[in-house]
């Protein structure tokens, strides 16, 4: 008998992959408000958050590899992906002047969007139900749907 782990189902593995991405919404935000660096926060995500308990909530466990792939990417690239985000706002709302959630929620999903694997309209769900899972009630989630629907057409277009 093997003590190995059983390999993560489907369901799971995309399940994780949900994860990975609204903790690195979360790791961004939390760069930018704290000034922290990439290595420090990313550590303490996979270290004390990743399937942590709180106040009786087991958190799901998070995919490190997408979660580390998206905040590194997020961070190499945040310029030109603020610059994209920004040619999808309208003019009087620059990217400076956004709620810093959905500031951190743009630059994960633009640095998603650079990797060919995952197909555009799966990286707009996901991240439409990250807005969700922040903004329960308000109009986030459509304006985060317009803004990466935007953005995706600029990053890959032969995806439409």
């Amino acid at each position: 008998m093997s003590d190995a782990a059983p390999k993560p189902t489907i369901a799971e593995k995309r399940q994780m992959k949900s994860a990975a991405r609204l903790y690195a919404v979360q790791a961004l935000f939390q760069m930018e408000a704290s000034g922290q660096t990439v290595d420090k926060v990313r550590r303490e995500f996979e270290s004390f958050r990743f399937g942590a308990i709180y106040e009786g909530d087991e958190m799901a466990e998070g995919d490190p590899e997408l979660f580390r792939k998206i905040v590194e990417e997020a961070v190499n690239w945040q310029a030109k992906i603020d610059q994209m985000t920004d040619r999808a706002l309208v003019a009087k709302w620059p990217i400076g002047r956004i709620d810093p959630v959905l500031r951190a929620l743009f630059r994960a999903a633009g640095a998603e969007m650079t990797d060919e694997k995952t197909p555009i309209k799966v990286i707009i769900t996901e991240f439409v139900d990250v807005a969700r899972a922040f903004f329960p009630d308000g109009k986030e989630p459509k304006f985060v749907n317009a803004v990466l629907d935007h953005m995706a057409r600029e990053a890959r277009p032969e995806a439409f």
